[in-house]
């Protein structure tokens, strides 16, 4: 899942994503997609995959927000599954093509804004980019905090969230967030003598 090494990859059967950072009380590693497009850069077709058990493991937060888009009118997430499309702290698919320059594109060639989709991981999980009918996906999350923000300014990545059992490690987090195991004093076991015989 996360290998140790002076950068910290996210490996996937999708890829390898650099890990930007871990908010250890949080529990939320974020990740960028180096192959994602964004509102400065547009990328070719990629699909975001993970394996079944690092989604139930190390899932996506619910704070990020696949973007889909330019999507064919005859999309099935735009038709038949319009509800996996939300409201995403009130932007619009207009918005997106208008601010971001790598995205201008698709307005220009339309002569209208062509469809986008502000969905949840498990739409892109269950179906590929192909089946969905949609070119390019940029991921942003803390959208909580995006009210108001233009494109440009958002936090684009993925941000994961994953839980581990409470097993009395407190000692482990260090300074600086690094690793730093504490011995704890260990007490003698009591040994019964047995009452002679």
């Amino acid at each position: 899942m996360l290998n140790c090494s002076t950068n910290l990859p996210f490996i996937t059967p999708s890829g390898t994503y650099k890990v930007q950072g871990i908010d250890y009380n949080k529990k939320t590693p974020t990740i960028y997609d180096p192959s994602m497009s964004t509102c400065s850069i547009l990328q070719p077709h990629h699909d975001f995959v993970m394996s079944e058990i690092k989604s139930v493991i190390i899932p996506p937060a619910p704070d990020t927000v696949f973007t889909l888009l330019n999507c064919s009118r005859d999309s099935s997430v735009l038709n038949h599954y319009r509800s996996l499309c939300f409201n995403f702290s009130g932007h619009s698919c207009d918005e997106l093509y208008d601010s971001c320059i790598s995205f201008r594109l698709f307005h220009l060639l339309s002569n209208n804004t062509p469809p986008c989709c502000f969905t949840g991981y498990d739409t892109v999980k269950y179906m590929s980019m192909n089946i969905l009918d949609c070119m390019h996906y940029p991921t942003v999350y803390n959208t909580d905090g995006l009210h108001g923000v233009a494109p440009l300014d958002w936090i684009y990545g993925i941000k994961l969230s994953y839980s581990v059992p409470d097993t009395g490690c407190d000692g482990v987090d260090g300074p600086a967030g690094r690793a730093d195991v504490r011995r704890q004093p260990v007490e003698e076991p009591v040994v019964a003598a047995s009452p002679e015989q």
